[in-house]
């Protein structure tokens, strides 16, 4: 058996299951610490697997999955626990359809996703109430050497978002791929992670084109980079990304650099937040071993 992924709703794995099922292909749920494993049978379907496992994730509540759990009889499953359980709850046995989606989104992120995500907001909010310059002024990355020891601002000038959609666009890809890194190698990885794409991807941007600048687009260009090569050199780490999303995030990167997009891009952060994310990935993968399994 080969393993396929690791969800951290077992409610939602049992759905994937049923529906694999009625396509004939066969899988198994193994409850561990990190959340309920699916591992795959007859590993000459793997490819099928892979591909329907991304149609899940862009929809996991849709009814073709309930469907699935009617017609093999696991609508009402109810699931074991004990005190060494991925999450310790206690489930009632519902439909996993009777949970929410804010249950849901909650269940795929750990506390720095969610710390994270609640500072940009607030940051936001304080934005439009004080104005962009005051908050810049405060949290920005240091314009002079004076500004060098505030260490706050080598990493909150990520927090600054200066429209709703930055804000929307950067939060969505933040809680997608950082709360997948955060629930399969902890949260120490991921802090560590964006802490040196912060840092790495700020300088960059700093030096080449000055200090007005802010967003947490760097990180999530390194998340991006680092849970695509991630997928791509240690398929079991439970880490992956269509490469489909990572040509467009590079086609994007491109457009920016050539000045074909209309609106203002922080390039080399992006660039070197990609890079940075790539360079840590292909590390942890020669370090195999440093990753929680």
């Amino acid at each position: 058996m080969i393993r396929v992924t690791v969800l951290p709703d077992l409610r939602l794995a049992q759905a994937f299951v049923d529906y694999m099922a009625t396509c004939n292909v066969v899988l198994e749920i193994h409850n561990r610490d990190q959340g309920a494993e699916i591992w795959l049978h007859d590993e000459q379907k793997l490819p099928q697997a892979r591909h329907e496992l991304q149609q899940f994730f862009r929809d996991p509540l849709h009814s073709r999955y309930q469907a699935a759990s009617w017609l093999t009889g696991n609508v009402h499953a109810r699931f074991p626990y004990s005190s060494e359980s991925y999450s310790g709850e206690s489930y009632s046995g519902e439909s996993y359809s009777g949970g929410s989606y804010f249950r849901i989104m909650r269940s795929q992120a750990g506390p720095l996703t969610e710390v994270v995500a609640g500072l940009c907001v607030i940051t936001w909010i304080t934005m439009q109430l004080a104005g962009d310059g005051a908050v810049m002024s405060w949290l920005g990355w240091p314009r002079s050497s004076d500004q060098y020891f505030q260490l706050w601002r080598w990493l909150s000038h990520s927090f600054l978002h200066f429209s709703l959609l930055h804000l929307l666009v950067n939060l969505m890809w933040w809680w997608y791929l950082g709360g997948r890194l955060e629930k399969r190698s902890g949260s120490g990885r991921l802090c560590l992670l964006t802490l040196a794409a912060a840092l790495v991807s700020g300088g960059c941007q700093a030096l080449f084109s000055g200090s007005d600048f802010g967003g947490l687009s760097g990180v999530v260009c390194a998340l991006t980079g680092y849970v695509w090569l991630m997928g791509e050199r240690e398929p079991a780490c439970g880490l992956s990304l269509p490469r489909g999303l990572m040509t467009l995030s590079v086609l994007w990167l491109v457009a920016g650099f050539l000045g074909i997009l209309t609106v203002p891009v922080a390039n080399f952060a992006h660039a070197a937040g990609l890079a940075i994310g790539l360079l840590m990935a292909l590390w942890d993968t020669r370090n195999s071993g440093r990753i929680k399994r």
